[in-house]
């Protein structure tokens, strides 16, 4: 039950009250991101912090504040289907919030940014609740909301070539990590977001993009038999170079090496699933009917 002082700050457009000490309407609304209930985590707790972080309410505080999300990707950490997924996922969000607001107005020291990146990096491979929506209590969206914070931890000029190097590694074990759960919820279009991120940055080359873009779609080539359904492991490595693509087709601002990495992931996208890109005569041949059936 929301009580009747946070509905009237939200009535006043998230201002913040004189009225009760800042410390203790943190705890409350920190404590709000584990919240079941979206009504309290997604209309309230995240917005209300997010907001008093943008609009520097947090500026003296923020490397304390970034600490207590980084704690807050541990808790349940390793379980999947509780709520304990929530005060995980809106940690990352928030996290991202504080990391952003460094990025614009520099409030914390760069080893203490890197931290922050190591825990959440960690986490993020260690997350096993990929629910994306759940019934009844809203968005869970962990691998989204990780993706969210690793694309602001991507903006930050306290990452260099090797630590960008580092946050494209940790998207691709993600994607290629051994799971049963489809990425149906935007989960690879943000994903992609993030990565889009990184290259704006222009540190990297594409000496070292192929063989990461070869790395995952390595992983993305259907395989599977009459007991094993071949998209199953496929699915999410081909959804995100799809997404890859569409950002680097559509997205701006567009990084240099725009042109090149395009050529690289047609390359690979065809060599996915090749029977979609055969002529229309060769695709209705056997040959065609064989490959795709062998998928």
């Amino acid at each position: 039950m929301v009580s009747a002082f946070w509905q009237q700050v939200v009535a006043d457009g998230l201002n913040v009250p004189t009225d009760r000490p800042l410390d203790e309407m943190t705890v409350e609304l920190t404590t709000m991101l584990g919240d079941p209930d979206p009504a309290v985590r997604d209309g309230i707790g995240y917005p209300t912090l997010a907001t008093w972080i943008e609009g520097g309410v947090y500026d003296d505080l923020l490397p304390g504040l970034g600490d207590g999300m980084a704690v807050g990707l541990e808790r349940g950490l390793g379980e999947s289907g509780t709520d304990a997924v929530f005060t995980r996922s809106f940690s990352a969000l928030v996290l991202a919030e504080c990391i952003e607001r460094d990025t614009r107005a520099g409030l914390v020291p760069a080893d203490r940014i890197l931290r922050w990146g190591d825990r959440l990096m960690t986490w993020f491979l260690r997350e096993r609740d990929l629910r994306g929506f759940v019934p009844g209590k809203g968005w869970a969206h962990a691998v989204a909301h990780g993706a969210d914070c690793l694309g602001a931890l991507a903006r930050s000029p306290h990452l260099g070539r090797n630590e960008l190097t580092v946050l494209l590694d940790v998207v691709a074990d993600r994607l290629l990590l051994a799971t049963d759960t489809i990425f149906t919820a935007g989960e690879p279009d943000r994903l992609a977001v993030a990565v889009m991120q990184v290259l704006r940055r222009e540190l990297l080359d594409l000496k070292l993009l192929e063989p990461w873009v070869a790395r995952i779609a390595a992983g993305a080539v259907p395989a599977g038999d009459a007991d094993h359904d071949p998209f199953r492991h496929a699915g999410n490595a081909q959804a995100f170079l799809r997404s890859l693509h569409l950002q680097l087709a559509l997205g701006v601002p567009q990084p240099q090496l725009r042109s090149d990495l395009l050529l690289v992931l047609i390359e690979h996208l065809r060599a996915s699933n090749p029977w979609l890109f055969t002529p229309e005569d060769d695709r209705e041949g056997a040959s065609a009917r064989d490959a795709r059936t062998a998928q």
